[in-house]
């Protein structure tokens, strides 16, 4: 399964119809490391299948997101599930460690 971009417009809707874990992840085109992470949550998309979405923010399409997430620095990744907030963390980090975020949001 493909990510999914969401803006202030469409973000409820994406992420609220979502009966699965939501890995968001935090982003701007001009944000060096985002750009560095962008080909890892592809991959992460693709290898999570429909046991969870990946979702896609511009930052700067979706100042309002952003701030009701309380995103200070990017690339930041939450992970929601049921609308709760199960876990936020900033930076590049490995691949593992977005997948075993969402896995521990499933248990």
């Amino acid at each position: 399964m493909k990510a999914v971009h969401a803006n202030d417009q469409t973000f409820d809707q994406v992420v609220g119809s979502s009966h699965v874990p939501v890995l968001i992840d935090f982003w701007a085109p001009w944000c060096g490391p985002c750009r560095a992470m962008s080909g890892v949550v592809d991959e992460v998309a693709e290898e999570l299948g429909e046991t969870a979405r990946v979702v896609k923010v511009n930052v700067d399409e979706a100042a309002a997101v952003a701030q009701r997430f309380g995103v200070q620095a990017i690339p930041t990744f939450a992970v929601v599930q049921g609308g709760q907030l199960r876990q936020r963390f900033s930076g590049a980090v490995p691949k593992r460690r977005l997948l075993d975020a969402v896995q521990q949001s499933v248990n």
